[in-house]
């Protein structure tokens, strides 16, 4: 199986777009949705819809739990929050209503899928550190060969020892069975790690291959659709040019 595995859209339509063309150029089987389809961006709707057509599998992200009422976000930062509560008002019931569906978690076989640490799925904990990375070490048995985990916005990835944990530093690897690994894939819409490029990664079962991969799109459109909506914080569009 070749999957195409992306999350962290953020409502941001043309990084989605863009990616959605790159995993077709890719000949994946399979797409794999890790979460936060909403949040901070312009296009909510648009994005959701996109996903659902075309994602196999999608789990829960922290702002989809917010937008669908499953969990409170009232300690968010203002402009965050604000932007929530926007989505919220603005997304169709159907778009609501498969948020409100989705899982924390999915597997096929040995590869999983979450948004946050495998550890406690419902606290959607960061793993972007060995030392986070580390709490993993505990339910070693239960995790797949490879978690596939996004929230962060930062690419990347851990090989989990039983009683050590590697962080795996290039940007494609072959995984091992003496290991279960940790990867976290990037954003589409919203990078964390001074690249503006959009975010998504390929894992070939098969071949037990995996790949961080990077694309261009017009960040000035998707910004442009931030600034001239006053409902939502221009930080949000400013911070996509500098990939933060």
């Amino acid at each position: 199986m070749r999957y195409g595995i992306f999350s962290d859209t953020h409502a941001n339509l043309d990084a989605l777009e863009t990616v959605l063309r790159a995993f077709d150029r890719e000949r994946v089987d399979a797409l794999v949705c890790l979460g936060d389809t909403v949040g901070y961006g312009a296009q909510p709707n648009e994005c959701c819809e996109l996903v659902r057509k075309n994602a196999r599998h999608t789990t829960l992200g922290n702002h989809d739990a917010a937008v669908a009422g499953r969990m409170d976000y009232s300690y968010y930062y203002d402009a965050a929050r604000e932007a929530l509560d926007l989505h919220s008002s603005i997304l169709s019931e159907d778009n609501l209503e498969w948020l409100k569906s989705l899982t924390y978690q999915e597997k096929d076989g040995e590869t999983h899928f979450c948004h946050g640490s495998p550890v406690d799925l419902e606290e959607f904990e960061y793993i972007f550190s060995v030392e986070q990375a580390a709490t993993c070490i505990p339910i070693w048995e239960r995790l797949g060969q490879a978690t596939f985990i996004g929230h962060s916005h930062l690419c990347k990835s851990f090989a989990i020892g039983r009683e050590r944990v590697y962080e795996v530093v290039t940007k494609e690897f072959e995984v091992h069975p003496e290991f279960r690994y940790i990867i976290s894939v990037g954003s589409v819409g919203q990078p964390r790690d001074h690249d503006p490029r959009a975010s998504y990664t390929i894992y070939d079962t098969d071949r037990g291959h995996f790949w961080f991969k990077r694309v261009e799109y017009n960040i000035n459109a998707a910004a442009q659709k931030i600034f001239s909506d006053h409902r939502l914080s221009d930080s949000f569009g400013a911070r996509l040019f500098a990939g933060v």
